[in-house]
């Protein structure tokens, strides 16, 4: 899964051509900010059942991706069919705890484009 901060581009690629460190810094410091956001209570949901909280071990960060290795991540972000005996039952609705943390960062991203544009 790929989500990309649109709404920064331009302001990521002139920080970009000023110096490929500082974005590079930039892009790092918000991933661990997102990677952050996902370990705290709301920030990716955990299971009531026992042994629950996998999806939350389960998030990673390295450079500037983050994301979660467990495989059923993507169904409880999207949502899926519910199936009883081979006939599907109904859905479950996506709870889009990556995106919703995203959509958190993306002021705080651009702002911090800005700020190292000033510099």
């Amino acid at each position: 899964m790929k989500i990309e901060l649109i709404g920064a581009d331009k302001l990521a690629k002139k920080l970009y051509q000023k110096s490929v460190t500082d974005f590079h810094e930039v892009a790092r410091k918000n991933i661990r900010d997102i990677y952050t956001r996902s370990q705290k209570p709301g920030g990716t949901p955990v299971g009531d059942y026992k042994g629950g909280g996998q999806l939350r071990k389960s998030a990673k960060y390295r450079g500037d991706e983050m994301g979660y290795t467990v495989h059923y991540a993507p169904h409880v972000e999207y949502g899926h069919r519910l199936v009883r005996g081979g006939r599907t039952i109904g859905y479950v609705p996506g709870q889009y705890f990556l995106k919703k943390n995203v959509d958190a960062q993306r002021p705080i991203y651009k702002e911090d484009l800005r700020a190292k544009m000033r510099e």
